[in-house]
């Protein structure tokens, strides 16, 4: 049994997280400042800490004082699209929290760092789908804050021998999902309109490009690798292998739901069009699993938006600039 942070263990991927390490006898420990999350995604058997990683002092005292063997970091601002217009938010979460926890994970001697990036990092790629290799060119103050950390993690290893792993998943669905944020998570987004009686809203013509991954796919390979440590210091794509077009994506969320699709279309926004990655490497080094279909995952995920309900979704109370922000968010 080893002792494991996991910040941002009370949002959606960070609790599954969670639940797959306590599952393995793992001591938990959640850091969460429930900006994002909620303390009853935590389960039982785990701790809970609330506070932020960008203040520095709580986080060296934390790793300071309980000694972890391992970091699992998850705790961000994922919307990659607001991302744009809330530029200092971003970094000051996404990047100079992640080097608080980097510079106390080196202070007290973590085993190894397993940090989750973004596919947000390659940007528009000529080659598709992306492979772990493909040259990495972030077009979102998002991705440009994951790839930064990720050269950071690089940089530490060389420098201090902080072992360390980074996962890079996209378009991640299921079950605890915040469907009430209305910047991020466009399945949770469909879910929560159709909920509401209102029709999917989508930015463009729709025919963007996205492999849909459900949580339950993504997170026993992430708990794996503190194990696997022949799989550390590198990185690996993780998610669906399935490329689907939005418009494709809300037929099938109409269908979970079981409503006819109804949908709303938006001027575009500034976003990659096409995104989607190879997952050739971590079958490779993890070993073939069976994954979900996209009917199968999102009929597991509206079971359990049907049981909680609709959310009202909140407006970001930081937006730092207003300039091209698409109006639907100014509503």
């Amino acid at each position: 049994m080893s002792k494991i942070l996991v910040t941002g263990g009370a949002g959606f991927i960070g609790s599954h997280v969670v639940e797959e390490l306590v599952q393995r006898r793992h001591e938990v420990v959640v850091l969460d400042d429930l900006s994002g999350g909620f303390a009853d995604n935590v389960p039982a058997s785990a701790r809970l800490i609330v506070g932020s990683i960008t203040d520095a002092d709580l986080v060296q005292h934390l790793c300071t004082s309980e000694r972890f063997d391992y970091i699992y970091h998850l705790a961000a601002y994922a919307a990659e699209g607001l991302s744009h217009f809330i530029r200092r938010f971003n970094y000051t979460n996404n990047i100079i929290g992640s080097v608080n926890l980097i510079n106390a994970a080196v202070n007290t001697g973590v085993k190894c760092f397993v940090f989750t990036s973004s596919i947000a990092v390659y940007g528009s790629s000529p080659e598709l789908p992306m492979r772990e290799e493909t040259p990495a060119h972030p077009e979102d103050p998002y991705g440009i804050a994951k790839l930064a950390v990720e050269q950071d993690l690089a940089a530490c290893r060389q420098m201090f021998g902080l072992n360390y792993v980074i996962f890079r998943p996209h378009n991640v669905y299921g079950e605890r999902q915040n469907i009430g944020d209305r910047y991020r998570n466009v399945v949770g987004i469909f879910m929560n309109q159709i909920l509401q009686g209102k029709p999917m809203t989508i930015f463009g013509d729709g025919l963007q490009t996205r492999a849909f991954s459900y949580i339950r796919d993504i997170t026993p390979i992430m708990a794996d690798v503190i194990d696997m440590p022949e799989s550390w210091n590198d990185v690996y794509n993780v998610g669906a292998d399935q490329p689907y077009t939005v418009r494709e994506l809300a037929e099938h969320v109409a269908r979970a739901m079981g409503v006819a699709p109804d949908m709303r279309f938006l001027p575009p926004r500034n976003e990659v069009l096409h995104a989607y990655s190879s997952h050739d490497k971590v079958r490779r080094v993890f070993g073939q699993r069976p994954l979900h279909t996209l009917d199968e995952g999102l009929a597991a995920m509206a079971a359990w938006v049907k049981q909680h309900g609709a959310r009202q979704s909140q407006k970001f109370k930081d937006i730092e600039i207003t300039r091209n922000l698409p109006s639907v968010w100014l509503e």
